[in-house]
């Protein structure tokens, strides 16, 4: 039976900018409904998407019981604090995350009733004249009609012809976080983010981890002396990296306990193999734009699968916006949050700002993390821009040495005329959290002399920040060096 029902907004997909933007529409007083069909593990609607189910919670989760684990084992004793027979109890860390993600998305699920957000557990199609086809998970269909369609159904792993998923011995990033033992030996394709993070998570819990990356150049995205430094930590630590290579195939044998996975891949010497009990697959992400968009509905798409929008994330057809993964920009959770807001105000007769894609702060929760905002360096130089540059370590920083932490520094690129702030660069403890300062003052058009000029709380790690904008102009405390 299909039933129709009209709204002021019909947001497809759950995920961070979909029910970031069902939000701010009920806020403004606009009837709203969201479509998703994410499933818990009792088959129950679990709103959140790809982040909150699957992705940015639960890895981090795992991440943080990690640390923890690899802190007590090897750290604590620098502390006084002697621990004996550590033990790995990985059902309950998995059990744990699962937890954190549970609350999350029932969270989610609250804010959707007390905001009075109608919410349909299906897959959503978008038709003609902003109608949208709901084919409800109980086998119900419903058809919505709304003044203004939000499209944002998010991302997928990328799939790989040679690496087909097999299992739980070839798996995406979603099945490596669910493994229910640490592989021996790890094997990983991709070096990026996701890539790193996972392998990070596994090494510290006791697997023997190798990456592959079909390019020499490491993070790529990231200013190149943090790409350096982060590089040679995650070597230190034990992450082992097959750089340049082609992967040929991935055969899967054995069975039971048994069971192993064998990567054939070129190199600089030839042919290459290595056999792993677990094999990620983590190239990258795909928008989903498959399935969502009817021929009839008539959203222009590019090449890459991308629905094509302007600054405002509007789509060729009026009253139809498309946020997150589905359209350009970088691939993050906060990006889709900040899009569903601005939309949301838009539709909501409101005034608001487009995105500055420019100044989307990134970050890798690796150990050292990772974060940074704006242009790198190697942008600035290939632009032409003449820009001065300011430098401190973590290990000049007097909070660092107290928590045992002093790997890596801080960077702070700006404008050689104007002084105008172009980018900070982090890698470091705590580096996730620091950049919002950087984000902050980038927002405000801040100069290195404003920040130099700020009173920073002592003993912080968030002075290295400060000091590092004070270098710009040679100017650092607690660090020998020449005035520019």
């Amino acid at each position: 039976m299909t039933t129709s029902t009209e709204f002021d907004v019909v947001v497809i997909g759950a995920g961070p900018g979909g029910y970031v933007a069902a939000i701010r529409c009920a806020q403004l007083g606009l009837k709203t409904a969201c479509i998703d069909d994410w499933n818990n593990a009792d088959k129950k609607p679990s709103p959140g998407g790809t982040c909150l189910n699957v992705g940015c919670i639960p890895s981090k989760a795992l991440i943080e019981s990690s640390e923890l684990y690899e802190h007590t084992l090897h750290d604590h004793a620098a502390h006084g604090i002697k621990v004996k027979d550590v033990t790995l109890d990985l059902k309950t860390m998995l059990a744990r995350k699962d937890k954190v993600v549970t609350e999350l998305t029932s969270g989610v699920a609250a804010l959707f009733m007390v905001n009075k957000i109608t919410f349909f557990h299906g897959k959503g199609v978008l038709k003609a004249d902003k109608n949208v086809d709901v084919a409800m998970s109980d086998g119900s269909a419903k058809s919505l009609q709304a003044k203004n369609i939000i499209i944002a159904t998010g991302s997928s792993p990328t799939e790989l012809g040679v690496a087909p998923y097999e299992n739980d011995t070839i798996v995406d990033s979603t099945g490596a976080l669910a493994f229910d033992k640490v592989p021996k030996k790890l094997g990983i394709i991709g070096a990026g983010v996701i890539a790193l993070e996972l392998g990070s998570v596994w090494r510290r819990l006791g697997s023997e981890v190798t990456l592959f990356k079909s390019r020499n150049n490491f993070l790529p995205e990231a200013d190149v002396e943090i790409g350096k430094e982060a590089l040679t930590q995650f070597t230190t630590q034990g992450l082992s990296f097959c750089m340049g290579v082609k992967i040929t195939a991935c055969t899967v044998g054995g069975a039971g306990k048994n069971k192993k996975v064998t990567v054939e891949y070129e190199d600089e010497a030839g042919k290459q193999t290595s056999t792993f009990d677990k094999l990620i697959v983590a190239v990258g992400r795909a928008p989903n734009s498959s399935g969502v968009l009817d021929e009839s509905s008539a959203i222009k798409i590019d090449d890459r699968g991308f629905v094509v929008v302007d600054e405002f994330c509007r789509t060729n057809v009026s009253g139809v916006y498309a946020i997150g993964d589905l359209v350009r920009g970088p691939m993050l959770a906060h990006k889709g949050s900040e899009e569903g807001v601005v939309v949301a105000e838009l539709i909501g007769g409101h005034k608001p700002l487009p995105i500055d894609l420019d100044t989307v702060p990134s970050v890798i929760y690796t150990s050292p993390e990772i974060a940074w905002v704006g242009k790198t360096e190697q942008e600035v130089k290939a632009a032409n821009i003449p820009f001065k540059v300011g430098k401190f370590p973590f290990s000049a920083n007097g909070r660092a040495r107290a928590i045992n932490n002093t790997v890596g520094f801080i960077k702070v690129i700006a404008h050689a005329e104007t002084d105008r702030i172009l980018g900070v660069h982090m890698i470091g403890p705590q580096s996730s959290e620091l950049i919002g300062q950087a984000k902050i003052a980038m927002e405000f058009g801040s100069s290195s002399e404003d920040l130099a000029m700020t009173m920073f709380a002592h003993p912080t790690l968030a002075e290295t920040f400060h000091e590092a904008a004070l270098s710009v102009d040679g100017r650092a405390i607690h660090a020998v060096q020449k005035k520019k």
